[in-house]
């Protein structure tokens, strides 16, 4: 059963004046649409989501947005079964993007070990021996600016104020600082 795009040619727009009368908070005439539309709507669901439960749920969530959102409804911007449709459908389409399916846990397979392999520690003690080897190549205060900044993690104001000047001054000697050492490490690296 579809839902219906015209209303019925002997009670013209019956749903669209059911519906105004629920906007006025008439519970009876909510029962009346709920009877009216309950059906087709049940339909449509079903042949969204390919479920019949996850459509029953989904229409039942459609109708308490109905009727807590009735009074957003314009009927100079349409009828109530393109509202209604819209409403359905999200509701449907919310359903079945909260029931993403899980991989089971067996495929998720064994966590890697965050503990680095030797390889990797061996590489990591060499580029930081070449790291310090090339610190103490670089100017005192570019140095203490890098070990502030990077290895205290103090902020720029905080490195400018131990070492006496201004943040754009600090911004100035981590940048020659950074440029530095990049240069002595790629030159390392050829």
């Amino acid at each position: 059963m579809r839902l219906p795009t015209e209303p019925l040619a002997s009670e013209p727009d019956a749903e669209t004046r059911l519906f105004l009368r629920v906007r006025d908070g008439d519970p009876g005439a909510f029962r009346q649409l709920v009877r009216r539309i309950a059906g087709p709507s049940l339909a449509l669901a079903t042949r969204t989501l390919g479920d019949v439960a996850l459509a029953e749920e989904a229409v039942q969530e459609a109708l308490t947005k109905l009727w807590r959102e009735a009074a957003r409804f314009d009927a100079g911007r349409g009828g109530f079964w393109p509202w209604w449709r819209r409403i359905l459908v999200n509701a449907a389409l919310d359903g079945r993007r909260r029931l993403r399916p899980a991989a089971p846990l067996e495929a998720a397979g064994d966590p890697p070990d965050p503990a680095p392999g030797p390889g990797e520690q061996a590489e990591a003690a060499d580029l930081d021996r070449r790291l310090a080897a090339a610190m103490a190549r670089l100017p005192a205060r570019q140095r203490a600016a890098l070990a502030l900044f990077h290895g205290e993690g103090l902020a720029m104001a905080e490195v400018a104020d131990a070492l006496g000047t201004s943040a754009k001054a600090v911004e100035g000697l981590l940048a020659r600082g950074r440029a530095a050492l990049r240069a002595m490490l790629d030159g390392e690296a050829r």
